[in-house]
């Protein structure tokens, strides 16, 4: 056996590099094809404006680039392009007209399994099935994309922006995902990082199932069915998204454990800002959640989840649970910040002086018999409620806050946020609505 010694290598692979050429690609039915199969690894295919044909394969270390004028269309044809090789490059470019099968995956870009290390940037993805499908390779990046989906009138019908199956190690960053199904869905997966995306006009903006060790950071939900479903998933850090002007929830725990969630804002519209459903040992600070009908929905035995430093503000109701069982919403003496708690703090130290109690027994009454809601302003009713507050021993269970503080947490939102949530606002008043059940597992 010949042994090389590490100089001659190193200058083996500066040769190869240098020897990678740029190809100019022109316009045409079958150029694309024709130049991928005259290409050597490492070569840069350079497209200029105008058309050109697929579906076309990458089965080699290529870099593929261009303007968004180069355009390459798939007619229908299932998937457009499709990464074989390690190490392949797709940058600017538009790539549309996947096939319409779901069943087939078809996409505009699909990196299969064996295929890693790939860079997807800058590429405009429209009137695919689904905009790029990473399926089963490892460390690649998908990064500052537009993504426009299908608008077919069943939304459960289209596909998604970006579909992450087993890949570790995904990177998807910085896109702009609008209309399909789902912006992001993961499934079967570990180790992603899922961060500073913009979703809008989609059914979840971030969907998870089965996906553990990763991030979801710096994300932008505006007018989504349901902003970020975090299910079947443990040890997922969910920080700093905001959800604006969600129909459903903003955020959705789903047999989700050992998460950290923290710094995300839900604001708007949404039947629930925090869902929290067969979930254990999450830790749930400094998020702000405002102007939803329920604040939190915290049922089906979740245990040994910490609550501490969230703001509660103007929710229809703080907080929805039903059970017997006495819940302490605070951690190392500082709870939350709760709109409707007129509460003194007599020494300032920012804690009020005395707990917070967001239901009582009324309120259980309510949510299992709506009938009742007839007797709400009754002297009955009253009577009920103002003997539970001032005799806190016949409570029956549920949260209780013993530290509520005594200011509420800001989250700033961009300019130009502001704005894309102004233009999402009322539209669920006046019901678009479509086919989505998100505590149906059936329809996900």
């Amino acid at each position: 056996m010949i042994l090389l010694r590490p100089a001659l290598i190193l200058a083996l692979l500066l040769a190869s590099v240098a020897g990678a050429e740029e190809l100019r690609v022109a316009p045409g039915e079958a150029t694309l094809a024709t130049a991928i199969a005259g290409a050597d690894p490492g070569d840069v295919l350079m497209l200029t404006a105008g058309h050109y044909s697929g579906p076309v394969t990458l089965d080699r270390a290529l870099t593929l680039t261009g303007p968004q004028e180069a355009v390459i269309d798939g007619k229908g044809l299932g998937t457009v392009v499709t990464v074989t090789a390690d190490d392949v490059v797709v940058r600017g470019l538009t790539v549309t007209g996947s096939g319409t099968r779901n069943s087939d995956l078809d996409a505009g870009i699909k990196i299969v399994k064996g295929a890693d290390g790939a860079l997807i940037e800058g590429v405009r993805l429209e009137n695919n099935m689904h905009g790029i499908d990473v399926h089963g390779s490892r460390g690649s990046v998908v990064r500052g994309n537009v993504i426009v989906g299908l608008q077919d009138p069943r939304m459960n019908e289209r596909g998604n922006g970006i579909y992450v199956w087993n890949a570790p190690g995904t990177i998807v960053e910085g896109n702009d995902i609008r209309f399909g199904r789902d912006g992001i869905f993961a499934n079967t997966s570990r180790e992603n990082v899922f961060r500073h995306n913009l979703f809008r006009d989609l059914r979840f903006a971030v969907h998870y199932m089965y996906t553990h060790d990763s991030e979801v950071s710096g994300n932008i939900s505006v007018g989504n069915h349901l902003g970020f479903a975090i299910m079947f998933s443990n040890k997922v850090v969910v920080k700093d998204n905001l959800s604006l002007g969600d129909r459903e929830h903003g955020l959705m725990l789903n047999y989700a454990n050992s998460a950290d969630v923290s710094g995300n804002l839900v604001r708007g519209g949404a039947k629930k800002c925090l869902f929290i459903y067969n979930a254990h040992k999450n830790l749930i600070y400094r998020n702000r959640f405002e102007g939803c009908g329920i604040g939190i929905h915290f049922t089906a035995g979740s245990e040994r989840n910490v609550l501490t430093e969230n703001s509660f503000i103007a929710n229809r109701n703080q907080v929805k649970y039903v059970g017997t069982r006495q819940i302490e919403w605070s951690f190392e003496g500082r709870g939350n910040f709760w709109s409707d708690n007129p509460a003194f703090d007599l020494n300032g130290d920012g804690i009020a002086d005395g707990v917070y109690r967001p239901n009582d027994l009324m309120d259980h009454i309510l949510w299992s018999q709506p009938a009742a809601a007839l007797l709400t302003g009754s002297p009955a009713v009253q009577l009920v409620r103002w003997s539970q507050k001032s005799f806190p021993a016949i409570l029956p269970g549920g949260v209780q806050d013993s530290f509520p503080l005594m200011a509420p947490r800001t989250i700033p939102v961009p300019p130009a946020t502001l704005a894309m949530e102004a233009g999402a606002a009322g539209r669920w008043a006046q019901g678009q609505y479509d086919d989505i059940d998100p505590e149906n597992l059936g329809t996900h």
